[in-house]
């Protein structure tokens, strides 16, 4: 009779410690977020994506969902991303606080599901807490939440832990059934971002650790006690659907920007410069982990990068990627966590250079998932190894700190993104010869009838950047609105002589003369 009471007890702590911990997460998250009930709509993609979309603007309609489905606009095929749009006008119309709630809605989703599956798999509570946390709090996802068009980031990611959930139970139950609904939503998921392309490589990292699915001993044991353990072989072959599916994904993202014009050539961007962006990128990346410090929207591509920043970036990461190695079987969480780092951010690291940007705070969403599985568990370490519960309580304190600092951090980060305006102010004030932002900046301007200082902010954008053509052809808009129509014509061939296929600049040119 007491061991069943004992087992009772147990079960009941675990539900109440497991439901605490996801009201902690909701509530951290509103504290942050919640603000954006305020915020507007901005003229960076949101106008491609909802504003000035009238496919999306028609909400669910069969016209608008065989659009949704058989187009490649804004460079990418993600029908399901364009069917949460039209589902927002749907309910809630043109109303931008909903559209961020409904972005706010699968961060919070995204966040208790991240614990839930990390406290499943490892069957650690207070450190798929921490992980937890550590995803909701930090400032380089602000990007990912607060930004409308990012949409596709918060709902592929929702997709992408669904998918994991369903791996675990399948990892701990092998069947056809549960098979299938890791594939349902991973293709759920390619069809919202195919940033998922990776993750069948994520799957094979968790089959290593914390599910164990591999043949190896581990010195560190949180494994599912009920798993099978397979030959490396088998589990790849598991995953040659996902594989087949990853590649077809890729394929069709590719064609997709090829056809936009998204796709920089090697002559702007040779494959040397690539990879040097790459290299230093992820080691940025790791630095605004650390000390999240003159976060923008848009960060330029810098071409050619001095010779110490490169040999220094890769000397940290060979340093990392060493030590994983070196540990892969006493701590198999760090090579995990790092090899989804580096793995989860291939996509978007810039070989392929889609857009004229160096890194972007958006496209760390999952990848620093990697990242906190190595902090966390480094915690993991340190205490247990501390018998004197005093300093255990003093490093309670100090990750309290660390998060509250995250918060606060990211609370004033999201207060940037309330309108065109605010935005891309700050993205000037925290990055040198921004043209994109001085651009867009000049067009919130416009729209607020600030014609005197469009100019400025266009001329600013040009001299940065002279072979910019939409600058060129939005300063031509704002001479004309002035009377100076001579001016006005110039700009407009200019636009054109860049990009000789711009037809609005065709169209307003023909306007003007």
């Amino acid at each position: 009779m007491n061991a069943s009471n004992n087992a009772h007890n147990e079960i009941f702590l675990r539900k109440r410690n497991n439901a605490l911990i996801c009201l902690f997460l909701v509530i951290i998250n509103l504290a942050v977020y919640l603000q954006v009930i305020d915020h507007s709509f901005v003229n960076y993609d949101d106008g491609m994506y909802v504003t000035g979309n009238h496919y999306v603007q028609e909400g669910l309609s069969l016209k608008s969902i065989t659009w949704a489905f058989s187009n490649t606009y804004a460079a990418n095929w993600h029908p399901v991303t364009w069917l949460s749009h039209m589902l927002d006008i749907q309910l809630h119309g043109m109303n931008p606080g909903s559209h961020h709630l409904t972005n706010l809605f699968f961060h919070i989703t995204n966040t208790l599901l991240l614990f839930l599956v990390f406290r499943k798999m490892t069957g650690m509570i207070w450190q798929s807490g921490l992980l937890a946390a550590l995803f909701a709090l930090h400032p380089l996802h602000v990007e990912s939440v607060a930004w409308i068009s990012e949409r596709k980031d918060v709902l592929s990611t929702f997709f992408w832990l669904l998918a994991m959930w369903s791996y675990a139970r399948y990892a701990e139950h092998p069947g056809a059934n549960r098979y299938l609904s890791v594939l349902i939503f991973f293709i759920l998921g390619l069809m919202t971002k195919p940033m998922l392309v990776t993750l069948p490589f994520v799957f094979l990292l968790l089959d290593y650790w914390p599910l164990r699915r591999f043949q190896l001993k581990h010195e560190d044991d949180t494994a599912i006690k009920s798993v099978k353990q397979l030959p490396v072989i088998r589990l790849i072959w598991e995953k040659a659907p996902f594989f087949i599916l990853s590649i077809v994904a890729s394929t069709i993202a590719v064609f997709a920007q090829h056809s936009k014009g998204t796709v920089a050539s090697f002559d702007r961007f040779p494959l040397s410069v690539r990879i040097e962006n790459a290299i230093v990128s992820y080691a940025n990346y790791i630095g605004k982990m650390i000390w999240p410090d003159g976060l923008s929207a848009f960060y330029t591509h810098p071409g050619i990068l001095p010779w110490w920043q490169v040999a220094g970036a890769c000397i940290l990461l060979a340093t990392i990627t060493f030590l994983a190695i070196r540990l892969r079987l006493q701590k198999p969480w760090f090579i995990v966590g790092w090899l989804w780092y580096i793995g989860t951010l291939v996509p978007v690291i810039g070989l392929v250079q889609v857009g004229l940007q160096a890194m972007a705070d958006r496209y760390t969403y999952v990848p620093f998932i990697g990242l906190f599985i190595i902090i966390v568990w480094i915690v993991q370490d340190l205490t247990m190894k501390w018998r004197d519960r005093y300093k255990k309580k003093l490093f309670a304190i100090i990750v309290t700190m660390v998060l509250i600092f995250l918060m606060v951090t990211s609370y004033l980060q999201v207060q940037h993104w309330k309108n065109s305006i605010t935005l891309f102010k700050h993205a000037i004030d925290v990055t040198e010869n921004n043209y994109l932002a001085y651009n867009a900046l000049g067009s919130a301007q416009m729209v607020k009838g600030n014609v005197d200082e469009a100019i400025i902010h266009y001329n600013k954008a040009i001299k940065i950047r002279p072979m910019y053509a939409e600058a060129c052809y939005n300063l031509g808009h704002a001479l004309a609105k002035q009377g100076d129509h001579q001016e006005s014509v110039k700009q407009f061939r200019k636009a054109i002589q860049i990009k000789p296929d711009y037809a609005e600049a065709h169209d307003y040119l023909g306007y003007e003369l």
